[in-house]
């Protein structure tokens, strides 16, 4: 199989580019990347020398690089590239839609020309918005809260209308909230991790108690290679570990492990539209033969080692203000 995996030195797309080629021996990967802040040819440095591998930097609004690429014999397009960061969305929403709208245009089309078997878009729960009770299911309609998951329903309402209108076979993932080796640390597990290894304070926005269902990246990617080879066409699926927890919990946990003190929690103002609760109904996804391997609280000490032990990785993203300040958002 001949795959285009697209943001394939992201964090979940990385990950997933180094399953693939542990699982499969046939498997020949094409990783287009743009190496924004958050692509980092670091996150590959292992599989970098590996015949089956091949990297190539470039934007999916690039017709003529995408173009180039597809049109040597693509399978599979496995669409990973976003913008994701509901804080950076906030402050630089253009991005996103460009990224995240245009640029999943752009592979789609690139798939329709070039008769691509299949084409995988990469999604977020975060485009159902907010739910107090009950999961949502992919049957629920998109309602999102910021201008990240607004971008990324857009990408997904496209890629169905590309189904629906062009006979493309597509078929879409949704998941919880990822977290493991590679993240970038502006997001909240490694955010958090990474101060309290350095005893600074934890922040917090709000009161802390937004729900979130943590999935361990190598099980949603498990999930994903699960879709791409048994999902039907034209159908999502909800991927989630059924691990809920509040943002205070986890900086409990995460500070218990490190044998930190909870006085380093700081709760610091909310951002605008912040959603209380994700959580999906994962049972659609669990009848393809699904199932998470990783309890929460394992996957977090496995996560916290890791960051424990490759500084050399994590270090130089220190100066990033998303990764410094309590809440960016509010310099705008």
């Amino acid at each position: 199989m001949r795959m285009l995996v697209t943001g394939g030195a992201g964090f979940i797309g990385s990950n997933f580019i180094r399953h693939e080629l542990s699982k499969y021996s046939d498997v020949e990967i094409f990783n287009l990347d743009k190496l924004t802040y958050s692509g980092r040819l670091e996150n590959l440095r292992d599989v970098e020398k590996d015949s089956r591998y091949n990297f190539v930097q470039g934007d999916i609004q690039d017709e003529a690089t995408v173009e180039k690429i597809v049109k040597k014999g693509i399978d599979v397009i496995m669409n990973f590239a976003a913008e994701t960061h509901v804080d950076r969305s906030i402050v630089e929403a253009g991005a996103f839609v460009l990224t995240d709208v245009y640029g999943t245009y752009n592979l789609l089309m690139a798939a329709r020309n070039h008769n691509v078997r299949r084409f995988l878009q990469v999604s977020t729960d975060e485009i159902y918005g907010s739910i107090e009770t009950d999961s949502f299911k992919e049957t629920d309609p998109p309602n999102p809260s910021s201008p990240y998951s607004a971008s990324k329903a857009a990408g997904d309402l496209i890629a169905k209308a590309f189904h629906k209108t062009y006979g493309l076979d597509v078929v879409i993932s949704r998941s919880s909230n990822n977290f493991g080796p590679y993240q970038y640390p502006e997001k909240l597990v490694p955010k958090l991790i990474l101060r309290a290894l350095h005893d600074k304070p934890l922040p917090l926005y709000g009161n802390g108690k937004q729900v979130r269902d943590w999935i361990y990246v190598e099980d949603n990617c498990e999930a994903i290679d699960m879709i791409l080879r048994r999902g039907q066409s034209g159908e999502i699926y909800n991927v989630a570990s059924g691990n809920e927890q509040t943002n205070l919990e986890v900086a409990r946990l995460i500070l218990e492990t490190l044998d930190k003190p909870k006085s380093l929690i700081q709760f610091v103002p909310d951002r605008p539209g912040h959603d209380r609760r994700y959580s999906l109904n994962a049972s659609k996804v669990k009848k393809l033969g699904w199932r998470s391997k990783h309890g929460f609280k394992e996957a977090l000490r496995k996560t916290i080692t890791w960051y424990a032990d490759n500084e050399w990785w994590w270090q130089p993203l220190l100066k990033d203000k998303f990764v410094q300040q309590d809440a960016p958002w509010l310099e705008r």
